[in-house]
């Protein structure tokens, strides 16, 4: 009986274990698999704003390109002194962009040829810039036809030059942001597959996981069964004795009753009587008879003593009168020797009940009387038998001192409370006890009725 609590405790420390170790591989799959979606959206942001922000400083350098040549041809054709200063000034600023723009263009892909490639876009528009400013710092302007040669010869190819690489490295760029993008798919592809597999993982090591949880447990249920079979088995077993003991133990006490009602009971009255008449014949005779008046007063006390003690051992009128009987000798029992008034009040007590429901009533009762007597310091005491149409309902009440209801159930000492419960209990009946210092004590006892007797 005392491995049940620790049969339980191993089967919901099973099915915790199972259940954390399912829930850890579930909790473990999804992270990993969030983790590597969040790193492949963030190197496909990354590598998305990189090439947008390159094709940008890109596009600009080509404007700023052109622009400066359309400043530079603007010049040529008008070769004033304060308009030169002018453009001049623009096309300063306008390299000024340009160096700017390729300050902050970073590599796609960072790689070497498309490094050289910018550097390559750098050191061309280094020769554009240079060549404009050469071309406006000529202190003798050329004719119309001559400008035009001169941006033919020397502006326009350095110009497409540089605008020519810009594509190029535009080109480069698109190419390897696609590539980039064909190689983040597969990564999210296999991401996801990856994903797929340990989720599968996941869920056949949780299905084994709870097959063995639930193995486990119903193996621990089994034991446990076993065990509380083998617990009730015991029970029953010890009931049965107990039922036995109790059993033997009236016979017992009916035999010892009988035998002092019948022999030390008779000789007592046979020895009264003769003393009796030892003590009529010798006061007619004149003597005194003194000493037979005392020995007359030992024999009646010694036979109320015998009949006491057969009451409590098995009184007669348990066998023969019944169980209301029984119950109303004892209280007048208790009356004459403690001073207690005493009331018995019964309903639909006509017919008998089982021997079993009578004894265990009557020696819950007596028990009862007994701890009034003994420990209640009680001026009344009320017996009630109700007759219930499967039970027998016995209460006990008196107005002596009382006592805290939990403080008398659990104490071995003193009142008897337990052995009165036990006895309810073998019968499959129950005890209620009512009661408070200083407010008397209700004793509530309910009794299957039994086998009636007629």
């Amino acid at each position: 009986m005392r491995r049940a609590p620790l049969e339980r405790l191993s089967i919901r420390a099973a099915l915790a274990v199972g259940i954390a170790v399912t829930l850890g591989l579930w909790l473990f799959t999804g992270y990993t698999f969030t983790r590597r979606i969040d790193e492949v959206e963030r190197r496909s942001t990354e590598v998305a704003a990189r090439y947008t922000r390159a094709q940008e400083l890109l596009s600009d350098v080509r404007t700023q390109v052109m622009l400066s040549s359309v400043r530079v041809r603007d010049a040529l054709l008008n070769p004033e002194a304060a308009s030169l200063d002018g453009y001049r000034n623009q096309i300063h600023d306008i390299q000024r962009q340009i160096a700017r723009a390729l300050d902050d263009y970073q590599p796609v892909l960072g790689s070497a040829f498309e490094q050289a490639q910018v550097a390559r876009m750098r050191g061309e528009v280094d020769d554009f810039n240079r060549t404009s400013l050469a071309v406006l710092t000529d202190a003798r302007m050329p004719s119309a036809a001559s400008a035009r040669d001169l941006l033919n010869r020397h502006i326009v190819p350095r110009r497409e030059a540089a605008i020519k690489i810009s594509e190029d490295i535009q080109t480069l760029n698109r190419l390897a942001f696609v590539r980039q993008q064909a190689d983040i798919v597969e990564i999210h592809r296999t991401a996801e597959r990856q994903s797929w597999q340990r989720l599968g993982l996941a869920l056949a090591t949780s299905l084994g996981v709870l097959l063995i949880a639930a193995t486990y447990s119903a193996r621990l249920e089994r034991r446990l069964r076993a065990q509380m079979e083998h617990d009730a088995l015991i029970s029953q077993e010890l009931h049965e004795a107990t039922v036995k003991l109790i059993g033997a133990q009236e016979d017992e006490r009916r035999t010892i009753a009988r035998e002092l009602h019948d022999e030390v009971g008779q000789v007592l009255t046979a020895l009264n009587v003769e003393l009796s008449l030892a003590q009529r014949n010798m006061e007619s005779n004149g003597l005194s008879a003194e000493p037979l008046v005392e020995a007359q007063g030992l024999a009646e006390s010694a036979l109320d003593t015998i009949r006491d003690v057969t009451q409590l051992l098995r009184p007669a009128a348990l066998d023969d009168l019944g169980l209301p009987a029984a119950i109303d000798a004892a209280l007048r029992g208790l009356a004459r020797r403690h001073d207690i008034t005493v009331e018995l009040s019964q309903v639909g007590m006509a017919d008998r009940l089982s021997p079993e429901t009578e004894v265990t009533a009557y020696r819950i009762v007596q028990e009862a009387l007994t701890n009034v007597a003994r420990h209640a310091r009680a001026t009344r005491c009320r017996v009630r038998l109700l007759r219930l149409p499967s039970a027998l309902k016995v209460e006990v009440e008196d107005d002596g001192a009382g006592f805290a209801s939990d403080e008398g159930a659990t104490t071995t000492g003193g009142y008897g409370l337990i052995g009165m419960r036990e006895r309810a209990a073998m019968l499959g009946g129950s005890l209620q006890i009512d009661s408070a210092p200083g407010l008397g004590t209700r004793l509530i006892v309910e009794l299957p009725a039994g086998v009636l007797l007629g």
